[in-house]
């Protein structure tokens, strides 16, 4: 039962946040205000449960070895971002790649939102085809949040930060297109290709989607989501670029990790360092490891520690 003597500070706080300009409240009082009235801003219900997540981390140094870190996050202190999982791509290899990696992707996000982990679907290009549902609705109510640093429209390679790419992704091989990396033997580009996001993923629920850098950090910072696991396409380019991947994200002073069993670059090996698709996408794997922040397994997202999903716990 609320005693009088919190009425006073309850009113307080309601009084600060009418002040407040309808684009920047302030989260930390609508936080104190919510544990004052026992209500919650949050639309997804925050359970309780564990991760154990295993980061892998490198040095700077070119030939420094991987370590793995042992850590535990909250489930409902976590989301996973699915950066442009289109239903088809101008590259038909990439087009391919994607095909094989949807499935298990899917397999491992609905296990992770079975345990209180939010899903937000990430089909740049292709949010208009979803205006209409509850997915972009939920994060369209999101409540606005002032970001630290300005959220850009895109990332691009830091000097200050990052040494160059591993891989040479700025070849291009048709005049028709400025899409590079491409690794198709003949390319072929196709405009106005789908961008839905790849059927074989499932969106529902409380899942949202948004492309927009603001609109997923009002997502973010309402739910208090502090842990963000990026997967999905390319990881030398939209996965670290966009205003929703790892670099803006480190900028935000998010805790931010790349999923590296579900994503790939687009790389072509017929240009430098000449080595194969695959080895290729894990020199950026590793370069991100050693300039950004640290990777894991989708594994590690499917299941909490025993017990520590339990009430009170």
């Amino acid at each position: 039962m609320q005693t009088t003597q919190s009425q006073p500070r309850r009113h307080f706080l309601q009084t600060l946040l009418q002040s407040c300009a309808a684009g920047a409240l302030l989260p930390q009082i609508e936080t104190l205000l919510a544990e004052e009235t026992g209500q919650s801003s949050r639309s997804l219900p925050p359970v309780p449960g564990k991760l154990s997540v295993n980061l892998r981390k490198r040095g700077k140094e070119i030939d420094a070895s991987p370590t793995i870190e042992q850590t535990e996050w909250n489930a409902s202190e976590t989301a996973i971002i699915i950066c442009d999982m289109w239903a088809d791509h101008p590259c038909k290899l990439a087009a391919q790649r994607v095909d094989r990696m949807a499935p298990r992707m899917n397999q491992v996000i609905s296990k992770a939102r079975d345990q209180g982990v939010a899903i937000i679907h990430a089909p740049s290009g292709g949010i208009q085809l979803y205006e209409d549902t509850p997915f972009r609705q939920r994060i369209k109510e999101a409540r606005p949040s002032k970001p630290p640093v300005p959220i850009q429209s895109w990332c691009y390679l830091n000097p200050e930060k990052e040494s160059p790419l591993p891989v040479d992704d700025t070849v291009k091989r048709s005049t028709e297109s400025t899409l590079r990396g491409c690794d198709d033997p003949i390319a072929d580009y196709k405009k106005n290709t789908d961008r839905h996001e790849h059927p074989a993923i499932k969106i529902v629920g409380y899942d949202v989607i948004s492309a927009n850098g603001q609109e997923i950090f009002n997502f973010l910072e309402q739910e208090q989501r502090k842990n963000i696991v990026i997967m999905g396409v390319h990881t030398n380019m939209c996965v670290l670029g966009r205003p929703f991947g790892i670099r803006q994200l480190r900028y935000l002073d998010k805790n931010v990790v790349l999923c590296r069993d579900l994503t790939d670059a687009l790389y072509d090996p017929r240009d430098r360092p000449y080595v194969s698709h695959a080895r290729g996408t894990e020199m950026i794997i590793e370069h991100i490891e050693r300039h950004w922040c640290p990777s894991i397994l989708g594994k590690d997202l499917t299941k909490v520690i025993p017990g520590s999903n339990n009430p009170d716990s």
